[in-house]
């Protein structure tokens, strides 16, 4: 209830924003990154000390009610928006000095904030559905950006991929209803003597629907045309609110709505389970075969989305706990990548992996928090990737049939091929000279804005590795 008050702010702030007259840019850039920040101070405070009731808001009829409220799943999702949504607006300040349209850039930067908190504070599947869209049709304009033909083309890639998984989660979401309801209740609000084969069908349309967010097997193709949008919207779209929100429906569903009892052993988690595999080992090929840096890092996210699609699929209390981990510790080292990826484009123009060479003497720092996210993600001990995908291969291992084991195999592909598309970046970069006809010797690293947000967030990653048992409990008891 409180997290969906705190989410009045940057929807009104943002809208608001647009018909503001700011004496200037920095004015302007106060304001945003004042709203920012004091809606994640609000939500915080919300998450601390506000309870967990709930509010009804309106009803189409007795099984579709429109309603608000928090649990201990929404508290991790809302909390980690809460924490990345400052620092990408202060990353954005800088990234976005020479780009056009910037007042409406930001407007529409700001509203996703409260639509991502809306979807946390869902009390159901019908609340979750209506902001679910939402969030697809104000996240948008910020794909299509550049408004040139490339940023069109991924605008209705991102449309046509995300409307029609939609569908079938409202079709998921109409069975759901009518075989006993769509409250998120921990075990599920099925009703036990409801009908085992429609339940599973509706199972499977709610994984591949809501998941198309998450961009699962065979709809990724979405993620990697949209990163023609600049990059802090990449980063949230693949670290905070587009792929979360997808991987959260699905737990939700799988967790929260259907009843796991119903579906497990049967063809309806199998075919869940095969998806998110194929989904792993897909988006982890088609990195290490992209040669331009932004594209490499969208396929990567396909692959360890993959991950959490797998984790949730296994339909265990520690296959949720070890996709939700995942989950976090993703979004911390992927948007330190693609922060630094647009900190190489914005500063050198280069966007292709070989033309990184003796790249660490013109950007030590942005190099240095590359290298400490990519190892993190291929997931070298003691980082946070390794503790997350530990704790998947075990859950999978843990009743391990034929396809368990074949998703633990995918999950040990993908990270040796992680390492290959991390290590063809970093090696370049560290240990072969820069080309002949480049001012090799020329320093031109980011600036401070970019600068605070990623040492911040690398910081962060130090951290969660540091106390990686005590953050992992705590999610576990949640």
């Amino acid at each position: 209830m409180y997290v969906a008050l705190c989410a009045l702010l940057p929807l009104v702030g943002g809208l608001a924003s647009a018909f503001i007259s700011f004496k200037n840019e920095k004015k302007r850039n106060a304001f945003i990154e004042a709203l920012t920040v004091l809606t994640s101070v609000c939500v915080l405070l919300a998450l601390v000390y506000g309870r967990e009731d709930r509010v009804r808001l309106f009803s189409l009829n007795a099984r579709f009610v429109c309603a608000l409220g928090t649990d201990g799943m929404s508290r991790i999702y809302a909390g980690l928006a809460a924490f990345l949504w400052p620092l990408c607006t202060l990353y954005a300040f800088e990234y976005m000095k020479t780009e056009t349209h910037t007042g409406q850039f930001y407007m529409f930067y700001t509203m996703a904030y409260g639509v991502t908190l809306l979807i946390c504070a869902s009390a159901n599947l019908f609340t979750l559905y209506i902001f679910y869209e939402c969030l697809t049709i104000i996240t948008l304009p910020l794909v299509e950006h550049e408004q040139n033909k490339e940023a069109y083309r991924a605008g209705r890639a991102y449309l046509v991929y995300l409307i029609g998984g939609a569908f079938l989660g409202f079709a998921a979401m109409v069975i759901a209803g009518v075989q006993g309801g769509t409250e998120f209740v921990r075990g599920g609000s099925i009703s036990a003597d409801a009908d085992a084969k429609l339940v599973r069908a509706a199972y499977i349309m709610a994984f591949i629907g809501f998941g198309a967010k998450a961009a699962v097997f065979p709809l990724s193709r979405w993620l990697p045309k949209a990163s023609v949008a600049p990059t802090p919207v990449t980063a949230l779209l693949h670290a905070a609110a587009v792929v979360n929100a997808g991987v959260f429906s699905v737990t939700r569903c799988g967790y929260y709505v259907f009843v796991a009892e119903l579906l497990r052993g049967s063809w309806a988690q199998y075919t869940a389970m095969c998806l998110a595999s194929a989904t792993v080992v897909y988006g982890a090929v088609r990195a290490v075969r992209e040669t331009q840096l932004k594209r490499r890092l969208a396929w990567s996210t396909v692959s360890n989305l993959g991950y959490m699609l797998f984790a949730a699929s296994l339909l265990t209390s520690s296959g949720m706990h070890a996709a939700l981990t995942h989950m976090l510790y993703h979004s911390l080292m992927k948007i330190v990548l693609f922060f630094c990826a647009g900190a190489i484009m914005c500063k050198t123009g280069k966007t292709d992996i070989h033309e990184m060479r003796g790249l660490s003497r013109r950007m030590p720092f942005t190099c240095a928090a590359f290298a400490l996210a990519g190892l993190a993600l291929t997931g070298l001990p003691p980082l946070v990737g390794f503790t997350s995908k530990y704790l998947i291969v075990t859950a999978a291992l843990e009743n391990a049939g034929a396809f368990e084991t074949a998703g633990a195999v995918s999950l040990i592909i993908s990270a040796i091929l992680t390492a290959v598309y991390i290590f063809t970046f970093l090696v370049p970069a560290y240990f072969m000279p820069a080309r002949s006809d480049e001012p090799g010797a020329l320093k031109t690293d980011m600036g401070a804005c970019m600068k605070t947000s990623i040492l911040i967030l690398s910081a962060a990653i130090i951290c969660a590795s540091l106390s990686g048992t005590a953050l992992s409990a705590f999610i576990g008891g949640i």
